[in-house]
């Protein structure tokens, strides 16, 4: 059945949750050549320790206990060099080699085996993965979107999506960007996209999905 409102509630073999981005180069302090200026205490990832990981891992253990697809990526070139990269990435001089293990998602939501990893070398997943592909083989039309950055990565994830018919929800309190006001701003631009909510409500229907 199509959704007939953003909050519809989620339909079991229909929904699925996506991680943007949570990988060891951008998430832990010092990884990322790009931003040496941002060690441990920067706001970004005081935010990501004290509450963005933890409300994502909540999310991560809700998804698998309800048997919901769950779906990582990643900026990660298919080549070592970057040769395959998309022109903004290379003008922006960013480069996560093939196999780098900076490139690897973070150990507090490490994937399973079988759980879903898509490289891409854009700020939009749908623009330079199979991402469309593969949610529609699955069967997906609820898409669960969390993940860094707020404005960028995570920005492009949810407008894409819901240009390709899912029915988006993004849970704030998961998500991060550089500052405060850069995220609050965010919300504020693409929040007609998806339905803006909190982790709490995004576990809670999860959880529903058990019983």
């Amino acid at each position: 059945m199509t959704p007939t409102r953003r909050d519809a509630d989620y339909v079991s073999g229909e929904t699925a949750v996506l991680f943007v981005d949570m990988q060891k180069v951008f998430a832990e302090p010092g990884r990322d050549p790009s931003h040496p200026e941002r060690g441990p205490d920067h706001e970004f990832y005081r935010t990501l320790r004290q509450t963005v990981i933890p409300n994502q891992q909540r999310i991560l253990a809700a998804a698998r206990a309800a048997g919901v697809e769950v779906l990582h990526t990643v900026i990660e070139a298919l080549t070592r060099d970057g040769r395959d990269r998309s022109l903004d990435h290379k003008l922006s001089d960013i480069l996560v080699p093939k196999g780098h293990p900076d490139g690897a998602v973070i150990d507090e939501l490490r994937p399973t085996d079988d759980e879903i990893i898509l490289p891409k070398t854009s700020s939009g997943v749908f623009n330079s993965t199979n991402i469309d592909y593969v949610l529609g083989n699955l069967g997906i039309r609820y898409l669960v979107v969390a993940g860094i950055v707020t404005d960028q990565c995570v920005d492009m994830a949810v407008r894409d999506a819901a240009d390709r018919g899912y029915c988006v929800t993004l849970p704030h309190d998961a998500c991060a960007t550089y500052t405060r006001e850069r995220h609050e701003a965010a919300l504020r631009a693409f929040g007609g996209y998806c339905w803006v909510t909190e982790t709490d409500t995004v576990v809670a229907r999860l959880q529903a999905m058990v019983r």
